[in-house]
């Protein structure tokens, strides 16, 4: 049987925390906007893709290993996405949840690889995005297209 190392689990569970962390405020946003994801499963994609980083980069070694972990979470995060993005009429809707959560799995995966400064960066601009850019947006006028 393997020892524990108590260490190595309490930094584990910092970087976990850590990304819990910077999700919220993204998830509070949406959770506010009453988007589809939420205060539930902004925190989870941060983590969870936060920890498939920590234990993959506990197994393999080497940099293009690390370059296929993470380009498989990347792939797996626009899979998440996608699901989010739904056509209503002549409308495509979910596209900025699926972008957050997106770039909320890029904070999980930075933040794994003690990137923490990229991670506080996508954390702002992404909130600040939601929060701002949408009211800005709501002054554009709509365009109409003719069929």
């Amino acid at each position: 049987m393997p020892a524990v190392d108590f260490s190595e689990i309490l930094g584990h569970l910092l970087h976990l925390g850590i990304a819990y962390l910077l999700a919220l405020p993204l998830a509070f946003d949406r959770e506010k906007e009453k988007t589809s994801a939420g205060l539930r499963t902004f925190p989870l994609v941060a983590i969870g893709s936060c920890a498939f980083m920590l234990t993959g980069l506990s197994f393999f070694e080497g940099e293009e290993a690390r370059a296929r972990l993470a380009h498989g979470l990347l792939t797996g995060m626009g899979f998440i996405g996608g699901g989010a993005i739904l056509r209503r009429d002549d409308r495509v809707a979910g596209t900025a949840t699926a972008a957050s959560l997106w770039n909320t799995g890029g904070i999980g995966m930075a933040v794994a690889m003690d990137r923490y400064e990229i991670g506080i960066a996508l954390a702002v601009v992404s909130f600040l995005t939601l929060r701002y850019v949408s009211r800005i947006k709501k002054e554009v006028p709509e365009e109409k297209t003719e069929t």
